[in-house]
């Protein structure tokens, strides 16, 4: 049986081949191990031979973890197909389905979520700095159906603080635009700054739970984690006006 010669692997190598590839160094060995050498090593190719695909590894980190977040929100995306007409009820399933993913994925939570600007992942960064990603897309129009749908207990615009209110202004407009791409109809006039500001708090909290736990760094040892997450989410609802229990 005759073998491939180098430059022969070298054509069949296939973006497709490179992200496959990249995927399965990241779910064995973490990010770091991401590299277009390792890369190149497994596919049996030269390293210069990825470039005709991507520029430099930040390139491939940057659509590997639009990979990672489309199927996330598609994993999500099942959660909540039957709940279409009860947003809240989307919110909390969403938010035990991220946990859930976390919590099963870990190298990849680490990769998209965890990894520091600079660092490896230098193009991550929190889901909702990104509100085009899929991952993004599903966790706010979700969020804006909540906003739309229920009467919240929210902060005045008043109490944002000075400083944050540039910032905050600029997730305004673009949460608004990916609400009106997802075709849903909603009141410009609800997402004012103390509604974006709410959205921030929401996410930081959600988001700082689950890396505590899937990191193992809690700051006691907790015997029933499930029981944990669901009291901070009923805690959540409690403060914004969505749960009365």
């Amino acid at each position: 049986m005759s073998h491939p010669t180098r430059r022969g692997r070298a054509r069949a190598a296939t973006e497709q081949d490179i992200r496959r590839t990249a995927r399965k160094l990241l779910v064995e060995q973490g990010p770091e191990a991401v590299t277009l050498r390792a890369i190149a090593r497994e596919l049996g190719i030269t390293a210069p031979a990825l470039y005709r695909y991507y520029a430099s590894r930040d390139n491939l980190v940057e659509q590997l973890r639009l990979d990672v977040c489309a199927d996330l929100a598609a994993e999500l995306a099942e959660d909540v197909a039957d709940l279409q007409d009860d947003g809240l009820l989307q919110l909390f399933a969403i938010c035990k389905g991220f946990r859930r993913w976390a919590l099963t994925h870990t190298k990849e939570y680490t990769l998209v979520f965890a990894s520091p600007t600079g660092g490896v992942g230098s193009a991550a960064g929190s889901a909702l700095s990104r509100v085009d990603e899929p991952f993004g897309r599903i966790f706010l129009a979700t969020a804006g159906q909540v906003l739309a749908m229920q009467e919240l207990v929210t902060p005045s615009s008043d109490v944002v603080p000075v400083e944050l209110r540039d910032d905050l202004a600029v997730f305004q407009s673009e949460l608004l635009a990916v609400l009106t791409d997802q075709g849903l109809k909603f009141p410009a006039e609800k997402l004012d700054l103390g509604v974006t500001y709410l959205m921030i708090q929401f996410w930081a909290r959600l988001y700082g739970h689950v890396t505590l736990e899937v990191f193992g760094n809690y700051p006691i040892p907790v015997s029933k984690p499930d029981i944990l997450f669901e009291a901070m989410l009923i805690d959540l609802a409690r403060e914004i006006g969505l749960y009365s229990g």
